[in-house]
């Protein structure tokens, strides 16, 4: 019998505290607790790594020594592990070139589709072109029993020259007859040609009268007519209109020949099927939509198949609920309607598991560099929904990233339904209805970093609500929770007003944005927020800072008020560095004063060392062997590459000289490896570093390393590194700050204390305007813009605007419906404030 469940033994991976831990098979665990409490370290970095390494053993000797061996975890024992897939919160790769469509697989479901039941069209005058095998030919002919026929083989088609050489090939070829431009001649007659007209010559194949007893005749005349002619056959019955006949697709009025449909036809990234403007990339150097296949990427070749009414580029365009329906009630005549069957249903029920996880808004065609870390955790999930693989262990980071509550309770039934398929689910997840709606969860801390790592809670989630030593228990419990406001900021006073906003689905628009308050911008994934505030708002301020004049704005009529915005900051979940040069210290602008502060050490000056000699992106003091970053990346060709750490430095980075060199008996490798908390105290005498890393601490990232590569950060980390940046600059007040899910990645506590930080940027001045699902954040602001009611096309419209009471008082609004149990729990806020309830009911 199978283990029945995971043995984690002696896990001491970074601030693990070798901890036991139980996991259940064929289970969905939620892993927990505070930022930098060591969830990562434990689902990702000990049980898939684990899980990596046994697989890559398992190899043989040569593939072993190609691929490299990877280093094991830090565990003293794990039992019961299986096969593992890690579906994390890292972009998508693809640069431009991958999609919706491509990641899913359905694209290629699609081109297969197309290439077997793709009817071609005339991409000129768009009529349908019939093609026929030599059968079809025979059996329409002979429908025409009792007439007397011509049969033509078109040589030569509407082409200047005089054809001299065409001719004489034909004559010798025993033929005796053919019409040139209308007129029937005999072959052997001295036939002249202009050079510089136009002429159309058809070879006179056979005379017959059709009959049955004549099917033998028939078939090999039309495969004469068909090898001369290349294809194309014409049938003259007397007192009737011509019939034409192509073997391959061909438009014989416009003269425009397809290729053959092939799934290779059907690909943007194959320069068949590409767009020679766009190179299949879809936009321009503008990132417009190309003028040529219109934002398609295929070119008017492609474009020219159908599968009954539908065209590739119109099914990649539509949001993917409606595609449901499309193909469906998609009718194909005869045989054909029995290969879709074959095609269908793995393009239906991949379609199907993306709706389910609040992906039907997006559409096949949509970038996957434009979708955010949440939205491309879940379209990697539906693409194992379907799998037939059993006995995996899923690792996930986060899938509810992005997820508006009202989704949460498909996203649970779709991680179910992989455990049904008897598979192991383990998530590190903050949302408080994903904890409780699992089977089992690992809660770890108390604290962040060294005060983390230690095992608190493993049972099930009622068990988790008691526990005193927990606050993942306290505040699921209530025995804690964020306090509402007492009273909310006016919102009454002077505003930014957007104007007409029509940006992609947002369906013309206007909305009032409070100075000095904190607004949240809210509703369903896909209902039109990154549209109205990132593509819309912030933007057109940045523009407008830049110096361009007021009036019109990219994607609205207008945006007004932005005259008393003294400066803009948009603080999104984009990484701050794709490489392990790029960290918190260099980020935050430490590194530059710690090496200057080891450059001023005795030790350092008596060798002559600059602060140039403790950088590692220069050469000197870096170790040579993996040009300072401490690790190598190791291709698996067929996985994703892993890193291994430098076996001449040790992961250190430095080489022995430089790292001879210490600061209070710590050298430049043991400064990068300090936690923030660890590092304020260490520096606590150097005026230029305490500020940066106190503000640090106060987001809640005081758990981080300084030297933590920036590829290992999560999008809410890398956001609250560039929110702690922005704190750090002078106070200026009158900035508008704009925040895309800021609460990624946070526990309840960790909620609390950024709205600390939000709360100080408000009494400077500042306005700040937010993107958030969080109803923990929600309850908190000023003012609320609810965006729906649905998703894609049916989105776009304000279904409210007001206080976090007024949009829970909307019996219409989703965002409300959650909200108004939130504050019941809370109590409310004393004193709403705030401008009389503003709604459009769509």
């Amino acid at each position: 019998m199978p283990p029945r469940e995971i043995l984690v033994r002696g896990a001491h991976q970074h601030n693990l505290k070798h901890i036991d831990v139980s996991i259940p098979r064929e289970a969905v665990t939620v892993v927990t607790g505070v930022s930098g409490s060591g969830k990562s370290s434990f689902a990702f970095d000990t049980l898939y790594a684990e899980a990596q390494r046994r697989f890559l053993e398992t190899l043989s000797v040569q593939a072993r020594q190609v691929l490299g061996r990877m280093d094991r975890p830090r565990v003293t024992s794990i039992e019961g592990l299986s096969p593992a897939i890690a579906l994390d919160q890292r972009p998508l790769p693809g640069r431009g070139r991958s999609t919706v469509g491509t990641v899913s697989e359905i694209h290629d479901l699609l081109r297969l589709l197309f290439a077997k039941l793709g009817e071609p069209h005339c991409p000129k005058c768009g009529k349908p072109i019939l093609v026929s095998t030599l059968h079809e030919m025979r059996e329409r002919i002979l429908a025409l029993e009792g007439l007397r026929i011509h049969l033509y083989a078109p040589v030569v088609m509407d082409r200047a020259g005089s054809h001299q050489g065409t001719l004489r090939q034909l004559l010798q070829a025993g033929y005796v007859r053919a019409r040139i431009d209308g007129r029937l001649v005999e072959l052997d007659e001295k036939i002249r040609l202009s050079p510089k007209l136009h002429h159309t010559i058809e070879v006179l194949v056979d005379r017959l009268w059709v009959q049955p007893e004549k099917k033998s005749r028939l078939r090999d005349s039309l495969e004469t007519a068909s090898a001369l002619s290349g294809g194309i056959v014409e049938v003259e019955p007397e007192g009737r209109q011509p019939l034409w006949f192509t073997q391959h697709p061909c438009c014989l009025s416009c003269k425009v020949e397809l290729p053959a449909p092939t799934p290779r036809l059907f690909s943007f990234n194959d320069p068949m099927g590409a767009c020679p403007q766009c190179s299949g990339l879809g936009s321009g150097s503008s990132q417009t939509p190309c003028p040529a296949c219109n934002g398609s990427r295929l070119n008017e070749l492609a474009r020219a198949f159908r599968v009954g009414p539908l065209g590739l580029e119109e099914l990649s365009i539509r949001p993917l609920e409606e595609l449901v329906g499309l193909l469906e009630g998609l009718e194909l005549p005869g045989a054909r309607q029995d290969v879709a069957r074959e095609i269908l249903p793995g393009v239906q029920s991949r379609l199907k598991a993306l709706c389910e996880l609040g992906l039907g808004y997006l559409s096949l065609g949509r970038g996957s560099d434009t979708l955010s870390a949440g939205e491309a955790q879940r379209l990697r999930l539906a693409a194992h929904m379907g799998s037939p693989l059993v006995g995996v262990l899923y690792v996930l980071d986060e899938p509810s990233v992005g997820l508006h509550p009202a989704d949460q309770a498909n996203l649970l039934k779709a991680l179910k339904d992989l455990r049904g398929a008897g598979n192991t689910i383990v998530l590190v997840e903050h949302d408080p209805d994903t904890i409780l709606g699992a089977d089992w969860v690992v809660d770890l801390g108390p604290g962040a970093g060294q005060l983390g790592g230690e095992l608190l809670y493993s049972g099930p989630p009622q068990g988790i609500l008691s526990r005193d030593n927990s606050l993942t228990g306290a505040y699921l419990s209530g025995r804690k929770r964020i306090q509402v406001p007492a009273s909310r900021r006016p919102c009454r006073g002077p505003a930014i007003q957007v104007v007409g906003a029509c940006k992609h689905n947002l369906k013309n628009i206007s909305v009032r944005f409070p100075m000095g308050c904190l607004t949240c911008v809210t509703g369903v994934s896909g209902s039109g927020k990154s549209s109205l505030v990132l593509e819309v708002l912030c933007q057109e301020a940045k523009r407008r800072l830049r110096g361009r004049a007021p009036g019109g704005a990219q994607g609205a009529l207008e945006v007004r008020g932005l005259e008393k915005v003294q400066g803009v900051v948009e603080v999104d979940q984009s990484p701050i560095g794709r490489t392990a040069r790029s960290n918190p210290a260099t980020f935050m602008g430490f590194f530059r004063p710690i090496r200057e502060l080891f450059a001023q050490l005795p030790e350092a000056r008596v060798r002559g060392y600059g602060p140039e000699r403790f950088s590692f992106n220069l050469k000197g003091g870096r170790c040579e062997a993996c040009m300072g970053e401490g690790t190598k990346s190791v291709d698996l060709l067929f996985l994703p590459n892993v890193y291994v750490t430098c076996e001449v430095c040790g992961g250190k980075r430095f080489n022995e000289e430089t790292l001879e060199v210490r600061y209070k008996g710590m050298d430049m490798a043991q400064v990068l490896e300090m936690a923030v908390k660890e590092a304020l105290v260490f520096f606590e005498n150097i005026p230029r570093l305490v500020p940066g890393l106190r503000l640090l601490v106060e987001v809640g990232l005081g758990y981080l390393r300084l030297g933590q590569p920036a590829p290992s950060l999560s999008g809410g980390e890398a956001q609250r590194l560039k929110l702690a940046r922005e704190l750090a600059r002078p106070v200026q007040g009158r900035t508008l700050y704009v925040l895309d899910e800021p609460t990624t990645g946070l526990h309840f506590e960790d909620v609390r204390r950024l709205l600390e930080v939000l709360e100080r940027l408000l009494e400077a001045g500042n306005t700040i305007v937010v993107i958030e699902h969080n109803l923990e954040v929600i309850k908190c602001a000023d003012y609320v813009i609810d965006l729906g009611p649905g998703a894609g096309p049916r989105g776009g419209s304000v279904v409210a605007a007001g206080t976090p009471e007024q949009i829970a008082a909307t019996p219409f609004s989703v965002t409300g419906s959650f909200l108004r149990g939130v504050l019941a729990q809370a109590g409310g806020c004393k004193k709403a404030g705030g401008p009389p309830q503003e709604l459009q009911k769509k």
